[in-house]
């Protein structure tokens, strides 16, 4: 029999575990871009005001900020496969209400029910974490984690042309299609793993996240409307550190928090959360500026006069260079560890920002700098998610990753509430319309490059080590220094038969006594092993 049949069945299998669940990825991702070649006719496709039309945007952003940490721990509670397909399913339902109103209240439902799929992408790296082998773990979460943008790279410029040939009820069809047979590819060939973790699902917790979290990121999105001084926006953010105050104490007290905040703030762990902030930021402040002035009319002097789809078009080559150089960010992981991969992924989107000022003034040029950004934004992607997942116990990844993509969330609901007050606040007059003028563009570009290099210095301050856990429920079976990343103690023999008999060097060393270990206590790879 040749021996190399097995192995051969086992890296085609875990090849479609890894297409799925990125593929799942990008689709959630599409969603965000759906509606943006709308969002100026909203207010007449939906007999609305342009205030009232907002809503279509805004709501897929709050509900998929609460959605990522809330899914990530009914994944570690209940089975991620599950809940990934609970997350398709809503995709389908979002998109199929969204397809069927012509009205803002149902549209805006729909949206809403899209935005919760957002927990596809970290119960997508967390699975991977179960059921990928562990040569093929670095590749696979960097691709999962860069499918945030190739999404939105590739949405713009598809959404734009379906809204401009078709009815713009098509793009909704379409999602809802896609996203079912997205569905069946995960429910084909991504395998169930029993959860880890043990306890009660905290809905206090959830309940009480849900609404800090509303009342932070809703005046974020769209203080600009309301006035920064005004009595919503303040009273808002005032109730948002109330409630999350409060639920910061309850977390702290309740026996199975949602989110462990003792975990959290570990200096590793909060460190890299930090960094996702801005790196999340510095992401989406490219997004804002580039399009823009591809869109702005050349009679200005610096607007390129593209229309929609042409910008979209311009952009596509991003989400290329992100799938590009995933692998290659994970090569440097496997080699120097996950740390050295985010500090080299911030260092390069500064330097996107810096060509962005001279290059500016074509669109090849605006393609070139956001290439690049997009090129650091695929090495910092890739590598958050790493170390988080090398910093918790085994059975709390799912939570992790969905507080760390919660982290990113805000890094970009932020960077929309900034880049949009420096714009309007330098901007000139043009036939009666506020126009963001060149320096606007620049400053905001400045911006966006000070917060990589924010990123770059949070992750120096990063240990490479990860500190011993207070509990010995989950020191016990670790080595002595926490690497950046650590596959799954006990992965499905479904998953990669062939590789199952065979033990890691590292998760049993021979001087340790056997016995039976507890889901939390997932061993961990040294840098050197992790691919």
């Amino acid at each position: 029999m040749n021996a190399s049949a097995p192995t051969a069945r086992s890296t085609s299998r875990s090849g479609a575990i890894v297409v799925s669940l990125s593929a799942a990825g990008v689709v959630a991702s599409l969603m965000g871009t759906l509606v943006i070649p709308l969002v100026a006719q909203l207010p007449e496709l939906l007999d609305t005001t342009a205030a009232n039309a907002s809503w279509v945007v805004t709501a897929p952003l709050l509900t998929g900020a609460v959605a990522t940490p809330v899914f990530g721990r009914l994944g570690d509670l209940y089975g991620k496969r599950r809940l990934l397909l609970t997350c398709v399913a809503l995709l389908v339902a979002g998109s199929l209400v969204s397809a069927l109103s012509d009205s803002l209240i149902p549209m805006v439902i729909g949206r809403a029910v899209q935005g919760i799929g957002m927990g596809i992408v970290p119960l997508g790296i967390s699975t991977m974490r179960d059921v990928v082998p562990p040569e093929r773990m670095g590749t696979s979460v960097a691709l999962m984690s860069s499918s945030l943008g190739i999404g939105g790279a590739f949405g713009l410029p598809l959404s734009a042309a379906v809204a401009q040939n078709t009815d713009w009820h098509a793009l909704f069809w379409g999602s809802a299609v896609i996203s079912a047979l997205i569905g069946l590819a995960v429910a084909r060939f991504v395998p169930s793993v029993p959860p880890a973790a043990r306890g009660r699902f905290d809905i206090p917790g959830a309940l009480g996240l849900a609404a800090g979290l509303v009342c932070l990121l809703l005046p974020v999105s769209k203080g600009a409307e309301w006035g920064w001084t005004s009595a919503t926006t303040l009273g808002l953010f005032v109730a948002a550190v109330v409630i999350l105050l409060a639920w910061g104490s309850f977390e702290l007290r309740t026996t199975d928090p949602l989110v462990d905040l003792r975990a959290t703030v570990r200096r590793r762990v909060l460190l890299t959360n930090l960094a996702s902030v801005v790196i999340g930021f510095a992401m989406f402040a490219q997004g804002l500026i580039a399009p823009q002035l591809l869109q702005l009319p050349e009679e200005l002097g610096y607007g390129l006069g593209q229309s929609m789809l042409a910008a979209g078009l311009w952009m596509v080559p991003t989400g290329l260079a992100m799938m590009a150089f995933s692998p290659l960010g994970a090569k440097l992981s496997a080699r120097s560890g996950p740390r050295v991969s985010l500090l080299t992924g911030s260092l390069i989107i500064a330097a996107g920002y810096a060509l962005a000022l001279p290059l500016m003034g074509s669109a090849p040029g605006i393609m070139i700098f956001s290439c690049v950004v997009s090129i650091g934004v695929a090495f910092a992607y890739g590598a958050m998610p790493a170390i988080i997942m090398a910093s918790v116990p085994g059975a709390k990844t799912a939570a992790a990753n969905g507080f760390n993509a919660l982290m990113r969330s805000i890094g970009l609901s932020v960077a929309s509430a900034v880049v949009g007050v420096i714009l309007a606040q330098m901007s000139r007059n043009v036939g009666g319309h506020s126009v963001p003028t060149e320096n606007g563009f620049r400053v905001a570009a400045i911006v966006g490059g000070a917060a990589a290099l924010a990123a770059a210095l949070l992750t120096l301050a990063i240990p490479r080590t990860a500190a011993p856990h207070s509990d010995p429920e989950e020191t016990v079976g670790r080595t002595a220094t926490e690497p950046d990343l650590a596959p799954a103690a006990h992965p499905s023999p479904a998953a990669h038969p062939a590789s199952a008999p065979h033990s890691s060097p590292v998760a049993h060393p021979a001087h340790a006594p056997r016995r039976h270990l507890s889901p939390d206590e997932k061993p961990h790879l040294s840098e050197g092993e992790f691919t």
